[in-house]
């Protein structure tokens, strides 16, 4: 049967396969009631045809709706504040597919408070997407909420030991293998201090950075001492004051790896003592300033993660997960992008 570029509906199907409308539903949607040569007939039906349902049209029908609420990290944090940009064009995706998501600013680095905010959560919500502090309060309030029904992606950092469903975000290990690989390679054989940067190690995204980071850098670049870890909360101000003193103190410091956020105070600071011509530095997320910084000279290379395919993919899991659709986690991999100064988009 061809019908052009029209849709083929769920009426062809039963048509096709000489049923009612009713039975054909019921076999889409794996209902008892329909012995099985009917059901069988169906599928036929459905695999000649290439139909392929509506799943928004099939929910409104069904007058099923959804309700997420997305918990993000307040504060200055730029990648963070780009994450929220994206929430909210997501939000309008969602609507057409009968789900809605509400925004909840949150201080993550303060596991309390965290906590007590997902705790609040609950009753109220069918699914949450949360970048989450990998703490004990933190883990047993993801764990009230699936306890309580309530779908849990953890989004950017992860929580593996709590009981979320999925979690959205890059391999983070890999990340901090890629930022050593690029460092080591860019000193070209040259001896000296590297600064090592995190935001805080509670953060699982930061703390498996940090990993990789170090792994490869004393397996494959001994000539390269990597420096005490410092940590910055990710503000710009702390940054700036913590690659200052290195730049005053180590005079071999010949590179830094920034895991987290705050990279305007490292800029300033490199900027200042005039070493962006021989300093190597390597960062995080590419936003207006990390995009300035690379095309300045500044920054050597940024590390990147899509924020807004992060955001849809935490919607998509949760509204498949609620609403019992398929899922394709192959369009759910969050994958690294390197930018350097000749590659920006």
């Amino acid at each position: 049967m061809s019908r052009g570029v029209s849709r083929i509906t769920l009426q062809d199907v039963a048509r096709e396969a000489g049923v009612s409308l009713a039975t054909a539903d019921r076999v889409l949607n794996g209902r008892a009631g329909v012995r099985g040569i009917t059901a069988e007939r169906v599928k036929q039906a459905v695999a000649r045809l290439g139909y392929r349902p509506n799943l928004a049209a099939a929910r409104l029908a069904r007058g099923e709706t959804y309700r997420f609420c997305f918990v993000l990290p307040a504060g200055a944090n730029v990648f963070m504040r780009m994450l929220a940009e994206q929430v909210a064009n997501t939000a309008s995706w969602l609507a057409a597919n009968n789900a809605y998501i509400d925004t909840l600013r949150v201080d993550v680095f303060a596991p309390e408070t965290l906590a007590t905010a997902l705790e609040g959560l609950i009753g109220h919500y069918d699914g949450v997407a949360v970048v989450a502090l990998d703490h004990p309060r933190v883990r047993a309030a993801i764990d009230d909420l699936a306890s309580s029904g309530i779908a849990v992606v953890t989004l950017v950092s992860d929580v593996p030991s709590s009981h979320r469903l999925h979690y959205v975000g890059i391999d983070n290990i890999a990340a901090g293998r890629t930022a050593a690989t690029l460092l080591g390679r860019f000193a070209g054989g040259r001896r000296g201090s590297i600064g090592l940067i995190v935001g805080t190690p509670a953060l699982r995204d930061h703390a498996e950075r940090q990993f990789g980071f170090t792994q490869v850098m004393a397996g494959e670049y001994t000539a390269l001492k990597v420096l005490p870890v410092r940590e910055s909360l990710d503000e710009d101000e702390r940054n700036e004051a913590i690659v200052s003193q290195m730049l005053r103190e180590v005079p071999d410091l010949i590179g830094v790896y920034n895991v987290g956020a705050g990279n305007r105070g490292i800029a300033a600071a490199v900027s200042a003592a005039n070493r962006a011509g021989d300093l190597i530095f390597i960062g995080h997320d590419l936003t207006d300033d990390t995009r300035r910084f690379l095309l300045r000279g500044v920054m050597d290379a940024v590390i990147n993660q899509d924020a807004g395919h992060q955001s849809r993919s935490a919607a998509r899991v949760l509204l498949a997960h609620c609403a019992g659709e398929p899922l394709l986690n192959e369009q759910e991999r969050i994958r690294i992008d390197i930018f350097v100064r000749d590659n920006l988009p």
